[in-house]
């Protein structure tokens, strides 16, 4: 790719030094995306001449954008950033949508492109279906999206639902009533709504079955209206589960289903999950959306953990 130069001039001085981080810190993030190309700050002008100045130049100014909304840049979302740049998409949009608002106060948003994509499918699709590796947000994402059209009372209740797959214990051998029972393995939906509502709020709404939580036989012969459905863990369900699951949906329903095709603890071939897209292809008002390690928001050596799996399934299936 040639050199070419970028000019992007910083409209308030004012702005500088959030947008340079302390002793240049965000600056030198910056140049060490972009190590071909060189970055010169003269007064409130940059001026970048490389064959990634385009791209080096969007960042800028998409961080001045971002500083302009009041959202101080660290190096943790510098680096999301620089992702979503170099994915075509631009941080302002991705980063200042918001989800939710928790009970807390604290802001539920995409971190990634692939989030923005996963938030927006669930926004406008009756079924939604997002596939990606642990640390993703898909069922975070999926819990916000459901409080938020509970609060803005597009849904009358939510319903979490999971199949009860694991390795060595079932159900049955598990102590308590039902929801003891279901509780370790909705453990992470329990972890988001908590965070999002608050444990009493939670634990209110379910006493008045607005939440209500169940393992997925529970579903089977029920037609759920005006609610907001999530299925996790879906790569353990069976073929016939699935289809089980699906064919619940109502009138006024939405239905978010969220799998990890890495992680399946049932039979080689039996998941319910594995060749969906191509049965479902071309059905209206449902989405796919794939996740990918560039979308894991946890700690960085998750992402390249993720990385190191696929490169080796690559290897193997050569």
């Amino acid at each position: 790719m040639p050199d070419q130069t970028v000019i992007v001039p910083v409209p308030d001085n004012a702005l500088l030094p959030a947008l340079l981080g302390p002793a240049d810190q965000l600056l030198r993030l910056i140049e060490a995306a972009f190590p071909d190309t060189d970055i010169l700050l003269r007064g409130n002008e940059f001026t970048i001449n490389g064959p990634a100045a385009g791209e080096a130049g969007r960042l800028i100014e998409e961080q001045i954008r971002l500083l302009r909304t009041g959202h101080l840049p660290t190096p943790a979302s510098l680096a999301q950033s620089i992702d979503i740049v170099r994915a075509g998409e631009r941080p302002s949009e991705v980063l200042a949508h918001e989800v939710l608002r928790s009970a807390r106060g604290r802001s539920v948003r995409p971190k990634s492109a692939g989030q923005k994509r996963y938030v927006d499918a669930i926004a406008r699709n009756t079924v939604t279906i997002g596939i990606g590796p642990a640390g993703t947000g898909k069922s975070y994402l999926a819990v916000a999206a459901a409080v938020q059209a509970l609060q803005a009372k597009q849904v009358e209740r939510i319903i979490l639902t999971r199949p009860a797959v694991e390795a060595g214990e079932r159900l049955g051998f598990l102590p308590g009533d039902l929801l003891a029972k279901v509780d370790p393995y909705l453990r992470p939906l329990y972890d988001a709504l908590y965070d999002m509502l608050t444990a009493q709020v939670t634990l209110e709404l379910m006493q008045k079955s607005i939440i209500e939580v169940a393992p997925l036989a529970y579903m089977r012969g029920r037609t759920l209206n005006g609610a907001f459905i999530i299925l996790d863990e879906a790569q353990n369900t069976t073929r016939e589960q699935m289809k089980m699951f699906l064919t619940r949906i109502g009138f006024g329903s939405k239905a978010v289903v969220t799998g990890d095709a890495s992680q399946v603890d049932l039979d080689v071939g039996k998941s319910g999950l594995h060749g969906l897209e191509n049965i479902l292809e071309g059905i209206e008002d449902l989405e796919f959306v794939r996740l990918g390690s560039r979308d894991v928001v946890r700690h960085k050596i998750v992402q390249d953990i993720v990385d190191a799996y696929d490169a080796y399934d690559e290897r193997k299936a050569r």
